[in-house]
Order: C-alpha cells, then sequence, then structure tokens
C-alpha cells in the first residue's frame, strides 16, 4: 500500500514486475485501433512482455481508465498519463498507450529515439468498434461518428510527429497486422 494514494498501489508497485529497459516497440493510436489486441499477440511472438499504459492507471487508480479520465478531468489525467508513460518507457517489451497520450508536447518528446508504430483505424470501423463502450467517456456524444472524426482530426498530426511507420487495421485481421509490425521491428534492427 502506498501512504499517499490510501488503499491505491502505486504505479511503481504496478510496474514492480516489468523487467528495466527499452521497448521494443511503441503502439500509438486512437481508441479502438486495436494497440492491446497487436500488442499483446506481439508480445507473446516476441517472448517480451506486454505494457499498456491505460492498463497500469486502471491498476494504479483501482478503476477503469474512464473513470480516472471523468472523476480527474483531462488536464489532471494527462498528468497522471504522462508520468506513466515515463515510466513505461523504461520497461523493455512491447508498449502501447493510451489513444490520447500524444496530445501532450512533452509526452510527444518522449517518445523520441524509440520505434513507434501507430496503429490507425478509419472513422466508421473505429467508431464501430467503440459504440456503446460506456468506458471511454472522451467520446461520448450525440454523434458518435461526428466525435470520432474530430477525436482523429485533433490527433492525426501528433500520430505522425511521433510515428516511425503506421499499419491499418480497417478488415484487416489481427495476425496479418501483427505480421506487418514484426516486418517493421525485423527491418529496423537489420
Amino acid at each position: 500500500m502506498n501512504a499517499d494514494t490510501g488503499s491505491r498501489p502505486a504505479v511503481d508497485e504496478v510496474l514492480g514486475s516489468c523487467e528495466s529497459g527499452i521497448p521494443k516497440v511503441v503502439l500509438v493510436g486512437p481508441p479502438g485501433a486495436g494497440k492491446t489486441t497487436i500488442g499483446r499477440r506481439l508480445g507473446r511472438a516476441l517472448n517480451l512482455q506486454f505494457v499498456d499504459s491505460d492498463s497500469i492507471i486502471e491498476q494504479a487508480e483501482c478503476k477503469p481508465c474512464g473513470e480516472v479520465y471523468a472523476s480527474l478531468g483531462e488536464d489532471a489525467f494527462r498528468d497522471l498519463e504522462h508520468e506513466v508513460v515515463k515510466q513505461v518507457l523504461g520497461c523493455k517489451g512491447v508498449v502501447s498507450l493510451g489513444g490520447g497520450a500524444v496530445v501532450r508536447p512533452e509526452t510527444r518528446a518522449l517518445l523520441e529515439n524509440h520505434l513507434v508504430v501507430w496503429v490507425d483505424v478509419g472513422v466508421k470501423e473505429g467508431t464501430r468498434r467503440t459504440a456503446g463502450d460506456g468506458t471511454r467517456p472522451v467520446l461520448a456524444a450525440e454523434d458518435p461518428e461526428a466525435r470520432y472524426q474530430a477525436l482523429l482530426t485533433e490527433r492525426e498530426p501528433f500520430y505522425r510527429e511521433v510515428a516511425n511507420y503506421r499499419v491499418r487495421t480497417d478488415s484487416r485481421p489481427p495476425q496479418r497486422v501483427v505480421a506487418e509490425v514484426l516486418s517493421i521491428i525485423d527491418s529496423t534492427e537489420e
């Protein structure tokens, strides 16, 4: 237990099993793009641990990430997220960041010198994948497709800025996307 957080574990405690090192690859992209699914499969394929910044936040705060976002507000949530990103980028393995992690310049700066793959999805598919998911307050809107489009429009320049490569997940099975990312990793290690 951590005295500063009451009964919540500190981020350090949650990351206790993280093997120190440099991530093999960092995945960024919008909500519903498939970062977690792709990241888990990449971790298995590479025999490396998978670390998801949203999951770390959920474990440290003892509630879903969306609830943390809603209770803290965006600014305080992004502060917390930045601190978590700093720590997970010290984990050897496959790292996935929350969809909005790239909105802060100081968080984008942390991604320099890392292999970053932008896992992307189109508006229709992203909206379909996140529809009815009450754990994503950032997507809550009367017109979910318009909100998703606005989110992509706002964040696309940031994904472009940090990413070395971009892979699309629309209408593609996860194993094909994983194969593409593995090929990217192989080509960067030659």
